[in-house]
């Protein structure tokens, strides 16, 4: 379970279909979907 905050729902959410993904500066992240809304949502600086 991958927590992110939706800024959108303006709340922490589950995200669902979350993959983890490098950034262009090389950062690590997570991408996801808010599991409410849907919005996409990233979670910086984490790994699965």
């Amino acid at each position: 379970m991958v927590m992110g905050y939706c800024v959108k729902c303006r709340a922490m959410r589950e995200l669902t279909d979350a993959t983890q993904v490098t950034l262009k500066n090389g950062r690590p992240a997570i991408k996801g979907k808010c599991s409410v809304c849907g919005t996409t949502v990233y979670v910086i600086g984490k790994t699965l």
